[in-house]
C-alpha cells in the first residue's frame, strides 16, 4: 500500500472551503488540463453513499472509475473510495480543520497498484510525482475560488 498526503492553508473559513467542495463542477475545476477528467455520473453530495463515475485519460487511453463516498463528517472530512477502476485500491480522505479562521485542507490518499510490489515501486513513484503536481494545482484553484469570497 502506498500513501500520499498534501496539506495547504486556505485563507477562508472551513464552511466556505467545504461548500466549494460541494459544487457539482468541483471535479472539473480541480483537475488540471494535462489530466482531463470527464464526469459521467454524480449522485448526491459529499455524504456517505453517493457515487461518482468519471473517465480519466492517460494519454489517449480512457480509464473509467467508479467511486463511493464512504465516510462523512460535515465541515470536517469526507472520503471517497474506488469501487472499480485502474487501481487495486484507492481511498482518498479530504480533511478540513479550522486554523484561526483559515482552513487547513489535508488530502490523504492510500492506494495500491495492480501487478504487485515491483510494479508498485516504479508506477507508485511516477504517480507520486503526478499527485504532487495535481495537488499543487488544486491548492491554487481552491485558494482562488475560496479566498475571493
Amino acid at each position: 500500500m502506498l500513501h500520499f498526503t498534501y496539506s495547504s492553508i486556505i485563507n477562508a473559513p472551513v464552511e466556505v472551503v467545504w461548500k466549494f467542495h460541494e459544487r457539482h463542477d468541483v471535479l472539473q475545476l480541480l483537475t488540471p488540463a494535462w489530466k482531463p477528467v470527464q464526469v459521467l455520473r454524480r449522485e448526491g453530495g459529499l455524504d456517505e453513499g453517493p457515487i461518482t463515475e468519471f473517465r480519466l485519460f492517460l494519454g489517449l487511453l480512457p480509464l473509467t472509475c467508479l467511486a463511493r463516498h464512504t465516510d462523512y463528517k460535515k465541515y470536517r472530512l469526507f472520503t471517497d473510495e474506488q469501487i472499480s477502476g485502474p487501481f487495486e485500491s484507492w481511498v482518498h480522505c479530504h480533511e478540513f480543520a479550522d486554523q484561526n479562521g483559515k482552513t487547513k485542507l489535508t488530502d490523504h490518499i492510500s492506494y495500491s497498484m495492480p501487478g504487485g510490489d515491483g510494479v508498485e515501486f516504479v508506477s507508485g513513484w511516477l504517480l507520486q510525482v503526478q499527485l504532487e503536481a495535481m495537488f499543487h494545482y488544486r491548492n491554487f484553484i481552491t485558494k482562488r475560488e475560496c479566498e475571493s469570497k
